[in-house]
């Protein structure tokens, strides 16, 4: 739409799969978590017209300020709305919309192609074949507790689609490798395809799946960048927050069909405890996860899959 913008982009190296092989970007700057005061050269001699930063934290601070820019332009990131929600339950981001949205108010008069995410996967081929078998993805993993659902709760889940002929695959990173080995191992014929955080690989075998599991993570957006299916779990977060599956949806003529969906405990007043994910349940019950229960899980998995 707009052929002689050029954009530049900085992330951190290990996120590049994200970003590497995506056609719009013009260059793609990386640094290390621990080397953040490192600015390429390129980067800081460059004079731009726009500066978006969309991290806007101390870190991202002491980066924009090396960057030549007549124009700065920062997220706003909510603070104190999300302290306010989760400390006193007064919710001032009922009608706030979801993170994508969220940054493009950052820039004045920009407006979204309403396609959704986008993940290029370049010349990376999957391993399965959906086609040839009901595939279902699991994606067990989260960096906190809170986010997580039980590990004997997928396994039981995987156990269930087994006797309706389906086959469990396993997703994850390096730091998953530990849950998605022990839940592969519980369900027989199932595949595990966690790996050392190869965002492509995962990707491309996740869009052979008929459906993706998964908590509220990062695997639960690639799904739906490249279209699959999700059903997430959300425990001690909530959709306010923003991080839910973004137009993760399938466009037919004359149909607009949802290809997601969530599943949480709205019964429960201690919602959200965090904005992020905590180590343990404050309440010592973690009923935000623990009764969302396999067989509600597996009937509204079912439900998604033949919509």
């Amino acid at each position: 739409m707009f052929p002689h913008v050029k954009i530049d982009y900085l992330l951190r190296e290990e996120y590049k799969d994200v970003l590497i092989n995506n056609p719009y970007i013009n260059k793609l700057f990386l640094f290390k978590r621990n080397d953040s005061n490192y600015i390429p050269d390129e980067l800081s001699s460059n004079s731009y017209d726009l500066v978006i930063d969309l991290q806007n934290n101390f870190r991202s601070a002491g980066i924009r300020k090396k960057l030549k820019t007549s124009n700065l332009k920062t997220f706003n990131k909510r603070t104190l709305d999300k302290l306010l929600l989760v400390n006193f339950k007064i919710n001032r981001l009922k009608d706030s919309g979801q993170i994508p949205e969220r940054y493009a108010e950052s820039v004045d008069g920009f407006n979204l192609d309403g396609d959704g995410l986008d993940l290029f996967t370049g010349n990376e081929t999957a391993s399965i074949n959906g086609r040839e078998k009901d595939y279902i993805g699991f994606a067990p993993g989260s960096r906190h507790f809170t986010k997580t659902w039980p590990e004997d709760y997928y396994i039981n889940l995987g156990k269930k689609l087994n006797d309706e002929g389906k086959t469990t695959v396993l997703f994850g990173g390096k730091e998953d490798k530990k849950v998605c080995g022990k839940i592969s191992k519980s369900i027989p014929g199932s595949i595990d395809f966690s790996n050392d955080n190869n965002l492509l690989f995962t990707a491309v075998n996740m869009k052979e799946c008929k459906a993706v599991v998964c908590n509220d993570s990062g695997l639960m957006h690639t799904a739906c960048a490249i279209k699959v299916p999700v059903l997430a779990f959300f425990g001690s977060t909530v959709r306010e927050f923003g991080f839910t599956p973004y137009r993760n949806k399938n466009f037919k003529p004359g149909a607009y069909q949802p290809l997601a969906e969530i599943l949480e405990n709205k019964t429960l007043s201690c919602r959200p405890c965090t904005h992020i994910g905590r180590n343990n349940c404050p309440k010592k019950h973690f009923k935000c996860m623990l009764e969302l229960t396999p067989e509600i899980a597996f009937n509204k998995l079912i439900e998604l899959i033949n919509s």
